[in-house]
């Protein structure tokens, strides 16, 4: 990309603001929408960058992008700010290319897909593997589908952030390969949490029984820069259980779809729906320990 191309971020959570301030600190110019407004000036404010203008709409984000990058945690919202309505891309560039980085599932990306593809709007598919210090180490993976040639137009953006990107076929695709991912990730966390439930339930404390896991043959590097996570309840939320419903959900929808019996995935979700209805929603997935623990 030249200095002079501009990027549109839509929605300023934690994914989206990380990438906003790695972004901002190369000097590519940036437009930052949110809903709620408040956020996005806060991370303007927070960036040492001259150029970083905050959009009242998404439209008024895109109009003079270059490249946007959608970073909302639901499918449905990033089909409503650009799909369904109708300002949104009513005086885009004729070049804007699109990236959908959220979780949105395989439904979401074609419906997208379609719908922008049919206004002459490029579109990838291309959701993340990572979190806010994968983001800030500039190793994030991005499991990228679409056309090659669109997907090759935006590495310059990816580069300012992540370490590698997945070129893996038609749109849909990358939104498949996440949730084969984020089923392992969620899997992998439930089945911690129930083994610090079990270990800590014989008297063995939570700090030695985490120690065993990081030198043992379960040392994945998700159980390894998670320990804060699981063993201090104040450390910071990265991926809220209800959230992780919503990727079970989509998990289970597209196994369904492809009739793939995913029997432990059905035991794992409803771990997760018992901690969310318990009152642990808002927390962090690896509070599913302390919610066995408490239950």
């Amino acid at each position: 990309m030249t200095s002079t191309q501009r990027v549109a971020i839509l929605g300023v959570g934690k994914m989206g603001a990380a990438m906003a301030k790695e972004l901002a600190a190369a000097g590519v110019p940036i437009n930052l929408w949110n809903r709620n407004a408040a956020v996005a000036e806060e991370l303007k404010s927070s960036l040492a960058s001259a150029d970083i203008v905050v959009a009242e709409s998404a439209g008024k984000a895109l109009v003079d992008a270059d490249f946007a990058i959608c970073t909302f945690t639901d499918g449905k919202v990033t089909q409503a700010v650009l799909i369904d309505d109708a300002n949104t891309l009513a005086s885009v560039k004729s070049n804007l290319v699109i990236a959908d980085m959220g979780t949105s599932g395989v439904s979401s990306a074609r419906a997208l897909n379609e719908a922008l593809t049919s206004r002459g709007i490029d579109f990838i598919d291309a959701p993340v593997s990572g979190s806010v210090a994968t983001i800030a180490a500039h190793q994030l993976l991005v499991m990228a589908s679409g056309k090659t040639a669109v997907i090759d137009s935006m590495r310059p953006v990816f580069a300012h952030f992540a370490k590698k990107v997945a070129v893996l076929g038609d749109a849909g695709a990358g939104q498949a390969m996440k949730l084969a991912v984020n089923l392992v990730v969620h899997t992998l966390s439930a089945a911690v949490s129930e083994a610090l439930a079990l270990s800590t339930a014989a008297g063995i404390a939570p700090e030695a029984a985490y120690d065993v896991f990081e030198e043992s043959v379960v040392a994945a590097p998700f159980v390894k820069y998670k320990r804060a996570a699981f063993l201090d309840s104040q450390a910071p939320v990265a991926m809220r259980i209800d959230t992780v419903g919503k990727d079970m959900g989509l998990i289970l929808g597209l196994a369904r779809e492809l009739n793939v019996p995913l029997e432990a995935a059905e035991g794992v979700r409803n771990l997760y729906l018992h901690a969310q209805n318990g009152g642990f929603e808002a927390q962090d997935m690896a509070a599913v320990f302390q919610f066995l623990r408490e239950a």
